[in-house]
């Protein structure tokens, strides 16, 4: 065979881009393959009881405050990652760019949800509250007018959120100090259901006392990103890389997640480490858990149909559960079954009794 054919055939095999380039125009190399925007990643987390679970971010800035980009870009960065829903909570009080941008406290929501509507993906208006602690940082969800909330005092500003028929989050309570306190003002905005949920997990960091009063108080678990820079500079391009708010909702869409929040129906998810509540927790763990039985011996098979990791102990042995992997082992015919990664308090993990029913 000619030399040179057998040159040509190489570099079509190893090349296939260049050839592909070559094909569209002589003059003008396209690479469209290269191009990820239209690319969604899938993640995989089963419901149970009739739920789906949602993953969503009730907590992102745009360049309405102090984030780094424009609104759109959000959807575009959440959509790609495999979420469902994000919140636009742009600063009312703390606004850097306001000289060079037009538009009120609302305009980043719009923006935002004309992109989301256009991809079938939901964009919840909300706004961050921004005080000095004791009362410290919330978030304001499902509100209908931001610009009403532009008051002087916080309590007002809440109580005005609510006739919009928010939900709110009290915002990263160990920030900026590293002392997750509850003051009494929370407790009194909880008994007055001012505050309906608290963010466990924010940004970089979680607060191992907020699940205690997640539990105390009867709060939504909450996790989300907080963030101001694009995602994948903070976080990279890892697959469930920014911390999400669970959602176990009886339907994709904005109403479901509200009715979802108020009831409680949240975990967090952050770097394979999961906050809940017990009893939502163990569902979504034994959701995620197929066991089957190998004959003719003791050995079973272990499949985690789940896009999370987990970490379990009984005894002193420790199992690995990996994300969407079957596992041949031998798990004690009784015994407790603690779930590593899977906190349903400051001190308490999830702990399931053994057999599990297979």
């Amino acid at each position: 065979m000619n030399i040179y054919k057998i040159i040509a055939g190489v570099i079509l095999l190893t090349c296939p881009f260049l050839a592909f380039g070559q094909i569209k125009n002589d003059d003008v190399y396209k690479l469209p393959e290269m191009g990820q925007s239209s690319i969604r990643e899938h993640i995989s987390i089963p419901g149970f009881d009739g739920y789906q679970v949602l993953k969503c971010d009730f907590h992102i800035h745009t360049v309405f405050s102090d984030g780094k980009v424009w609104p759109d870009v959000r959807v575009n960065e959440a959509w790609r990652e495999g979420l469902d829903a994000i919140a636009i909570t742009d600063h009312i009080e703390y606004r850097p760019y306001k000289g060079i941008l037009s538009g009120d406290l609302n305009a980043s929501f719009k923006i935002a949800k004309e992109h989301g509507d256009r991809l079938n993906f939901i964009v919840i208006q909300g706004t961050e509250i921004t005080r000095e602690k004791p009362i410290g940082h919330l978030n304001a969800l499902f509100i209908n007018d931001a610009n009403k909330l532009e008051l002087d005092d916080p309590v007002d500003v809440l109580k005005e959120a609510k006739k919009q028929g928010a939900f709110i989050m009290w915002n990263h309570p160990g920030w900026p100090d590293n002392k997750s306190t509850l003051y009494p003002v929370h407790e009194q905005l909880i008994a007055e259901r001012l505050i309906n949920g608290i963010e466990v997990f924010n940004y970089l960091e979680y607060y191992p006392l907020t699940f205690d009063y997640a539990n105390k108080y009867n709060l939504s678990f909450m996790g989300n990103s907080d963030i101001h820079e694009p995602i994948a500079e903070l976080y990279g391009n890892k697959k469930l890389a920014r911390p999400v708010t669970l959602v176990f909702a009886k339907e994709y869409s904005e109403a479901g997640i509200k009715e979802a929040l108020f009831a409680g129906r949240t975990a967090v998810l952050f770097n394979s480490t999961l906050a809940g509540k017990d009893e939502l927790l163990r569902k979504l763990f034994l959701a995620s858990i197929k066991i089957k039985v190998i004959k003719g011996g003791d050995d079973i098979e272990v499949s985690n149909i789940s896009d999370i990791s987990y970490s379990l102990m009984i005894g002193d042995k420790e199992y690995r559960l990996p994300a969407n992997k079957t596992v041949r082992t031998q798990f004690p015919k009784e015994g407790i079954m603690t779930v590593l990664n899977c906190h349903t308090g400051k001190d308490t993990k999830l702990e399931i009794s053994l057999p599990l029913k297979y």
